[in-house]
């Protein structure tokens, strides 16, 4: 089922965030990902639009929209390749969204979109916060 998310939420997500960046993220150091953590507590608890999928009466997924962007996915790695991420890809394209940025250093993520359909269209050296975490700007062919 997905669903919008909801402030109380946030703890379950941000534990399921960090799960899965642990098991994907290998670039990461543990500083960093602490460091990140903040950021994404805060976003968690912003108005941002997420939605999530639950399994269970628990997320085991859940994704961030911004207008037409896809900006966060992120999948329990205990349900890797059982077809969550996908059905939020479903879910953000049939709302509009045809793009997103991933890490560089995330093959796994970036062959999954590719398999979606997106392709690379850009590239920026740093992340939005200036670290030097490469972003590739992906959008859907069409």
């Amino acid at each position: 089922m997905i669903r919008r998310a909801t402030a109380a939420d946030a703890p379950a997500l941000l534990a399921l965030w960090r799960a899965a960046v642990e098991a994907t993220h290998h670039f990461l150091t543990a500083a960093d990902i602490d460091a990140i953590e903040a950021q994404v507590r805060g976003y968690l608890a912003s108005d941002a639009q997420l939605w999530t999928v639950e399994r269970d009466g628990r997320p085991v997924g859940f994704m961030g929209l911004d207008g037409d962007e896809i900006a966060a996915l992120f999948v329990d790695p205990a349900v890797h390749r059982g077809g969550i991420g996908r059905a939020l890809m479903a879910h953000a394209q049939a709302r509009g969204a045809t793009w997103l940025g991933v890490n560089e250093q995330n093959p796994g993520a970036i062959a999954f979109y590719q398999r979606l359909g997106f392709e690379v269209t850009d590239r920026s050296a740093l992340d939005s916060e200036g670290r030097p975490f490469p972003i590739l700007t992906m959008r859907r062919r069409v």
